[in-house]
């Protein structure tokens, strides 16, 4: 796949990654805030390797991890998109539904409309039965976003991150599905 398809929203538009997003991106991704819930920061050169594999999983799957910016007001905000995790599991491989958005934007329904729209574009273009995602125990914002867009968990299926030392304080990681909604048939009924 070449070109990134576009997906555009009420508000939002998800997007192809540009040069000029880097920069802004880095920023979300050295706030210390952010990044609370994930192993630290990262480093300008870390965030411009992560777009690099966001780029590149777009090519490779057709599928990936959008820039999102607000249609009134262009400019990188984050990122939504389905993803490949790259760790084993026993819930491996799967696909993942992701966000990170700059602090300025929380608070504003951005990531769970962005979120719905990833799902559609996962149901509708890519295909699947079903997309997961998962957080640290403590992200209760993640946690919300990911029921509001009609996710749910089963106790059961939190894991140990395998990418975290045993006994590092955001190892245990809560795990929540959706399946794709039933296709409705439109057209005639049947005689009675």
């Amino acid at each position: 796949m070449s070109t990134v398809p576009e997906v555009r929203t009420d508000r939002l538009l998800l997007r192809g990654w540009r040069d000029e997003d880097r920069e802004p991106f880095a920023a979300l991704n050295a706030d210390p805030v952010v990044m609370e819930h994930f192993p630290a920061p990262l480093a300008r050169g870390e965030s411009d390797a992560f777009v690099d594999h966001m780029i590149a999983s777009w090519h490779e799957r057709g599928s990936g991890l959008w820039a999102v910016e607000v249609v009134e007001d262009p400019g990188c905000i984050g990122f939504v998109g389905l993803n490949h995790p790259g760790f084993v599991a026993d819930f491996t491989p799967c696909i993942e539904i992701g966000w990170r958005l700059r602090r300025a934007a929380w608070g504003r329904g951005y990531a769970p409309e962005a979120a719905r729209a990833a799902l559609q574009f996962g149901w509708d273009v890519v295909g699947l039965a079903e997309i997961q995602s998962w957080t640290t125990t403590a992200n209760v914002n993640s946690r919300r976003v990911m029921e509001k867009i009609g996710m749910t968990r089963d106790p059961a299926d939190d894991f140990d991150h395998p990418a975290l030392a045993e006994g590092h304080p955001q190892r245990r990681h809560v795990r929540y599905r959706i399946t794709r909604p039933p296709v409705e048939v439109v057209g005639s009924q049947s005689a009675r």
